[in-house]
């Protein structure tokens, strides 16, 4: 069983044997500025179906795996982690296994990447993993195609901002003076390289958008914006909320169909390996996009081209979803004429095509 990837064959194999069906995560991040610690705590329980009497195994990478419950019945952790995986046998026709294990900051970019800021010294979180790295945070079912509701808890310092893909309820203050449990709404069923956290010292700006669809139906969206605290002056949350809130008023015509996830934050990160990614209801960018200097009419008009093609992603990657990777140039070649489209329909740029047509196609 043994392998660090899956394969094609094997998540074909698993997903004909199971359905997942929500997953209750808790990391705790509460030591994530000592840069002496490692690793954080992960716990996570998952309800799924199967074939009763069949076997099948959970992705996780970690620093460790302490317990393993299925179904009620401790497992012997020596006897069934085989490096990255863990095995699950004697299933039930409805199953719940709870997995607790360390998990592993990153400098990477896979997995839960920490970035200590240089300007003051301040430490940031946030989680990357497209294709399958969220099995470097909690263990789960690491396949686009077993989709489930995720809730997500976050225990970190009170002083910081903690978002992910659903909304926040009001954090509760824990024992541990100075670190409180932030509490997130379930989600609509996802993929789990979708699922993300995001934690630290952020600056964080906020506004809504609000319509009115041809059919009556009535849309409100709280959005965010985060970036570091020390690049806060350079920060044009006002132009973001603007391009932000005019891709949501096309697109949601355009598709004809209401955006499903509820909020929709925007965080701009350091150190990312992507240009963005398509989390639901939490997108993250890299911070090359905060233009701490001088910055060309191309460079603003290529960040609203991001912009528009990860929001197009909500309905077409993320609502719809590639059953294995072989189809993501499908998702991508569809969200990158839409982000062209979007800038040409929805902003006051005029050059959308031109520049698709001598940039982005060449390439």
């Amino acid at each position: 069983m043994s392998n660090h990837n899956l394969s094609r064959d094997e998540a074909a194999a698993r997903s004909a044997l199971i359905t997942t069906h929500s997953y209750d995560v808790t990391l705790d991040v509460r030591a994530a500025a000592d840069p002496a610690v490692e690793g954080y705590p992960s716990t996570s329980t998952i309800t799924f179906t199967a074939a009763p009497g069949s076997a099948t195994f959970l992705d996780f990478i970690s620093g460790g795996v302490q317990s393993v419950v299925l179904n009620g019945r401790s497992l012997d952790v020596n006897a069934v982690v085989d490096r990255d995986r863990i095995l699950l046998e004697d299933l039930a026709g409805r199953n719940e296994v709870t997995v607790t294990g360390m998990a592993l900051y990153s400098r990477s970019g896979e997995g839960m990447h920490r970035f200590f800021d240089p300007a003051d010294g301040q430490c940031y979180l946030y989680t990357q993993y497209e294709p399958a790295d969220s099995r470097r945070v909690f263990a789960n079912f690491e396949q686009p195609d077993l989709k489930a509701s995720f809730t997500f808890h976050v225990i970190a310092p009170s002083s910081w901002e903690v978002a992910s893909n659903g909304a926040a309820s009001a954090g509760t203050p824990l024992e541990d003076d100075g670190v409180t449990l932030w509490d997130f709404a379930a989600t609509k069923p996802m993929s789990t390289y979708i699922t993300t956290v995001l934690a630290g010292p952020y600056f964080k700006a906020t506004d809504r958008w609000e319509a009115t669809l041809d059919d009556g139906t009535r849309l409100e969206v709280p959005l965010a914006l985060y970036c570091r605290a020390s690049m806060r002056d350079s920060f044009d949350t006002d132009e973001l909320f603007k391009l932000t809130k005019s891709g949501l008023e096309f697109f949601n015509r355009l598709f004809d169909y209401p955006y499903p996830w509820g909020k929709y934050d925007q965080a701009f990160v350091p150190e990312y390996n992507l240009g963005a990614m398509e989390n639901p209801g939490l997108v993250t960018f890299t911070e090359k996009y905060v233009y701490t200097s001088r910055a060309t009419d191309a460079q603003y008009q290529a960040r609203a081209n991001t912009l528009m093609h990860e929001m197009a992603h909500m309905w077409f990657g993320d609502l719809v979803t590639m059953t294995w990777w072989d189809d993501l140039w499908l998702k991508e070649s569809f969200a990158d004429f839409m982000g062209t489209l979007g800038v040409d329909r929805a902003t006051d740029w005029d050059s959308a095509w031109i520049n698709f047509a001598s940039k982005r196609k060449a390439w």
